[in-house]
């Protein structure tokens, strides 16, 4: 009986998850994997539909979620902070300290030209002057939405789109610093000496802040070497103590989170650490923040409202029209011709990341109501939209050229990633599967033999606090055995192999290192899944070799021995001579086998013809500038989906290689395609992904000696 009354008093499950902690966040789990992937079905972009799901299970939908739960507030505002540390972790420090000068110019314009149309705006509808000003410093601010593109295409050494990357420092900083001032008078009892105590706190605290941290940083980072664990927490812990210093000082979070950003920017670079620590931001804290910022909106109250409405117009056009004056002021002043006009004033438009964050903040103050709030929602898609939709028509034309053929011929020559110094051309080959290794070991003596060079099995066992254990004799004896095999393969094909055996923590690090040691021309080995969270997380032995190699890496999906490789298909994404590398790799393999090879680069389908005839005309000087000595054939063809049109073309050939490049996460988008992932899930025959050192390769020049043949495809493949 007594068992029976204790099951009776169970409280029911509608209450005990109504009281469940655990409960929103589990639905917020379920929103950000299944919604983006839904709205990017329906080609719209993920975050609107971050949005969407924060109105669908809001207070003014099905009430499922409430913005005023503490799981939700203590989520959002871990979110709010990591945007704005990724919107600083993502500004390119070492471009804007080259036209640092010119960055501020732009920065003042793009940043007092929007705060005026700002505040004017806010003083027509009614707001007080406080309230105004904020409004203003909403419009100063930008988020670099269409870098990606900008990137893809090889317009980032153009210099007005380095000016625009580099005046975001100033406008966003710019911005937050009125957002504290003007939240700080919104609290009352402020005075002229608050005023001036509460800029010189700022001073000082920035100061500890970007160069405490960067040094620290540093040092840290040297005495851990390749930790990565430790590093990744070294850099949220230098996060959240930003934001709590200061709000220590009297300001906003934000502030703090985005100076973080720029302090540690240089300690993190472009390695794994920061690829890390931005993929956990956009895949779980940043649409997180979105989802909450949808439940804020009210929008029957705002479709009602008529004078929202016009408030909304009046934000948009506002915002609009100010960043075309200052980009226009920008033109005047350096002479920059319309396409680069276009470029900056389309670079500088999105309102995304400090926009949105600045809104929640002045809207929780009380400063801005739902209707700025709504207002800003709507800007942030008309602008996220519209921004990224004219810097891609504009991006082509700023692809910069190098001044005379000299020029270029030099750095086609000492940036070839392919020329051996002193010594053989080498080939490393980790081998570790012995299902892969005959075709590895194959793949590699082709490499090999056309450069009269030599091939390295190196095979990898792991170490151990005691050398003498079970572990490292059997790992020992295993890689002995595929290197045993690896040389009798070699003498069979007739090249000279050197077998290499190492003992090392991490099979990543004795690779590269082995690979530096032996001053390896290329590494070739096998294609490695990425499978769980833990390897999308950490990563695996492939991206840390990728991260830290000297030389180019070839990772092989050999479906079929690379003697029979007859057709070659390279894509090429950016008309830059980096971006074509892999054309250099081919022709390598193409000598060898007498293959063919197709240079393939897929372009807009509303490209116009004059556009598509550029791109053409580019690629072939690029290519021409390889050397060659047979014909290449390039095709240029219309399609909005890359990874369908590659997959059609590359039916008819035996292998398709593929270029490795970083991922750039840019603050607010939180879904970016992986085309080489896409690729390898629908491509049917052999694959190369080809990874090169981090280098910088200048743009190529026009040559008129070129052996380029040009077949136009009109239609899609």
């Amino acid at each position: 009986m007594l068992l029976i009354s204790q099951l009776l008093a169970v409280e029911p499950a509608t209450d005990v998850l109504g009281n469940e902690p655990i409960v929103p966040f589990a639905i917020l789990l379920v929103v950000i994997l299944v919604v983006p992937i839904v709205f990017e079905k329906l080609k719209l972009p993920g975050l609107v539909g971050l949005l969407a799901a924060g109105v669908l299970l809001g207070t003014n939908g099905l009430n499922v979620l409430q913005n005023d739960l503490p799981t939700m507030e203590l989520l959002s505002d871990i979110g709010l902070v990591y945007l704005m540390f990724v919107s600083g972790l993502e500004v390119d420090m070492e471009q804007f300290r080259r036209t640092k000068n010119r960055s501020l110019v732009f920065g003042t314009f793009t940043f007092i030209v929007p705060l005026i149309m700002g505040t004017i705006v806010g003083r027509v509808f009614g707001f007080g002057w406080n309230a105004s000003i904020l409004i203003g410093s909403l419009f100063a601010s930008h988020t670099l939405l269409a870098y990606p593109i900008v990137s893809r295409i090889g317009a980032v050494a153009n210099e007005a789109v380095v000016v625009t990357i580099g005046a975001t420092i100033f406008t966003d900083i710019g911005a937050l610093l009125v957002l504290a001032v003007c939240v700080a008078i919104n609290a009352g009892d402020f005075t002229i000496v608050r005023l001036i105590t509460l800029i010189g706190s700022l001073v000082v605290y920035s100061a500890i802040v970007l160069f405490g941290f960067d040094r620290a940083g540093k040092e840290f980072f040297r005495r851990t070497g390749d930790d990565e664990g430790n590093q990744f927490l070294f850099v949220l812990l230098a996060v959240f103590l930003s934001a709590v210093g200061a709000q220590l000082i009297g300001v906003e979070k934000i502030v703090g989170a985005f100076l973080a950003g720029l302090a540690v920017n240089d300690v993190v670079g472009e390695g794994p650490v920061k690829e890390k620590v931005v993929f956990v931001g956009n895949v779980l804290f940043i649409p997180i923040f979105f989802v909450d910022l949808g439940l804020l909106i009210d929008l029957p109250a705002f479709v009602k409202s008529l004078s929202t409405i016009w408030l909304t117009l009046a934000i948009v056009v506002g915002l609009i029209s100010s960043k075309f004056i200052a980009a226009f002021l920008a033109k005047l002043v350096y002479r920059y011709n319309l396409n680069e006009l276009l470029a900056m004033w389309s670079l500088s438009m999105p309102q995304v990341g400090a926009t949105l964050a600045a809104t929640l903040v002045g809207y929780r103050a009380g400063l801005l109501t739902e209707g700025v709030l709504n207002s800003v929602i709507v800007l942030m898609l008309v602008t996220a939209t519209l921004g990224p939709l004219i810097t891609s028509r504009v991006a082509a034309s700023l692809v910069p050229v190098a001044a005379t053929d000299l020029q270029t011929e030099t750095a086609v020559v000492e940036n070839d990633p392919y020329r051996q110094e002193n010594g053989k051309f080498t080939v490393v080959v980790p081998v570790y599967n012995p299902q892969t290794e005959q075709y590895l070991i194959e793949f590699a003596a082709l490499l090999a033999r056309q450069s009269s060079g030599r091939i390295i099995p190196l095979a990898i066992a792991k170490a151990s606090v005691h050398m003498n254990t079970p572990q490292v004799d059997t790992a020992y004896q295993r890689s002995l055995e595929l290197l045993n095999n690896a040389a009798q393969m070699s003498r069979e094909l007739g090249v000279e192999a050197e077998p290499l055996l190492r003992i090392d923590d991490a099979i990543a690090q004795g690779i590269t290192r082995a690979s530096r040691e032996q001053n390896a021309s290329v590494i070739v080995m096998g294609w490695g899944k990425r499978t769980g969270i833990r390897s999308r997380l950490f990563g695996n032995v492939i991206d840390s070799i990728l991260w830290a190699t000297h030389c180019p890496v070839a990772v092989s999906r050999l479906l079929t021995s690379p003697k029979d490789i007859r057709r070659i298909l390279v894509p090429v994404e950016n008309l830059t001579q980096r971006a074509i590398q892999p054309v250099k790799f081919a022709s390598i393999l193409a000598a060898a086998n007498d293959a063919q090879i197709t240079v393939l680069h897929v372009c807009e389908r509303r490209a116009s013809e004059s556009k598509k005839a550029w791109m053409r005309s580019q690629l072939s000087l690029i290519v021409g500038k390889l050397g060659l000595p047979y014909p290449i054939e390039i095709q240029v063809t219309p399609n909005d989906n890359v990874a369908g049109a590659i997959a059609i073309a590359a039916k008819d050939y035996d292998l398709v290689i593929l270029r490795s490049m970083q991922r750039r996460n840019s603050a607010g988008v939180l879904a970016i395609s992986d085309l080489n992932a896409q690729l390898s899930n629908t491509l049917t025959c052999s694959i190369v992904l080809l990874g090169e050192p981090q280098q910088d390769i200048p743009a190529i020049a026009p040559n008129k000696r070129q052996l380029v043949r040009v077949k136009t495809v009109t239609s899609d493949q």
